[in-house]
């Protein structure tokens, strides 16, 4: 690699993103540096360029980084992961994921050194990507960007029990409150089906695994009960959602077998 390591660095925290970067510009392993102060900002330079190693922090709102990095794994031609934190409790999980070096905030130039060596030496022994491929698109609706009053949030996927459609708008909503978004409920439904959620009505989306009970009021209609409230099902969704439900079920059961006799 004569040109030089392709490095991303992302963090939440400017101060913590500008002196990574500076220490990843003055490392002489290392050609260019990219950085971003947010991982849905990082998804979205991963889906339009390639990069040989993402620097990763952990604590971040919305996406956080074993998230993110849970997601890069999935790509065929992967880039390395370093995680670079101020908390040690979460090392061994990094490893798992697959990551090569688990830096302690505040970076020293030495430490990184060496996980850059780890970095180079990986790559050197295993780089059977090729340079022309196309990067392979992660989930980037894993995470939902919310404006309000001037201020964004990030409501996860995992947070939101059913999705109600209104025009151009859906209404997330979740435990804590309903979070408004500007996108159209189709386009939702193509990115969240296969993360367990289904069209039960022209109007409304929902995460399986939010039904805590169907239920049939006084004139026949099904409803499927949650947390944040009941989800009206229409007629011709019905039987797709007993069976997905009870897929679902049997699913659950499979993984986790507890209490059987």
């Amino acid at each position: 690699m004569t040109e030089g390591l392709r490095a991303l660095a992302v963090d939440d925290l400017q101060p913590a993103l500008d002196e990574l970067c500076r220490l990843l510009r003055d490392a002489p392993e290392v050609g260019e540096v990219v950085a971003a102060s947010d991982a849905l900002g990082a998804l979205r330079t991963l889906q339009n360029d390639q990069f040989d190693v993402v620097f990763l922090d952990i604590s971040m709102p919305g996406l956080d980084g074993m998230e993110l990095a849970s997601l890069l794994a999935k790509m065929s031609a992967p880039p390395v992961i370093v995680f670079v934190t101020a908390y040690e409790q979460h090392a061994v999980k990094a490893y798992d994921i697959g990551a090569v070096d688990y830096l302690l905030k505040p970076v020293r130039a030495e430490r990184l050194s060496a996980a850059l060596d780890r970095v180079t030496r990986l790559l050197s022994a295993d780089d059977v990507a090729p340079p022309t491929a196309a990067p392979v698109q992660p989930d980037a609706m894993v995470a939902l960007p919310v404006e309000t009053a001037g201020r964004t949030r990030y409501v996860r996927r995992s947070e939101v029990l059913f999705v109600e459609a209104h025009g151009d708008y859906v209404r997330l909503n979740t435990r804590s409150g309903v979070h408004v978004v500007r996108m159209p409920l189709s386009r939702l439904e193509e990115y969240w089906e296969s993360a367990g959620f289904v069209r039960v009505h022209r109007s409304f989306l929902l995460s399986l695994s939010a039904v805590r009970e169907l239920r049939s009021d006084s004139a026949g209609a099904l409803n499927a009960h949650t947390e944040a409230g009941d989800v009206p099902v229409s007629r011709r969704h019905a039987r797709e959602l007993r069976e997905r439900l009870l897929e679902s079920a049997r699913n659950a059961e499979l993984t986790n077998p507890r209490g059987r006799g």
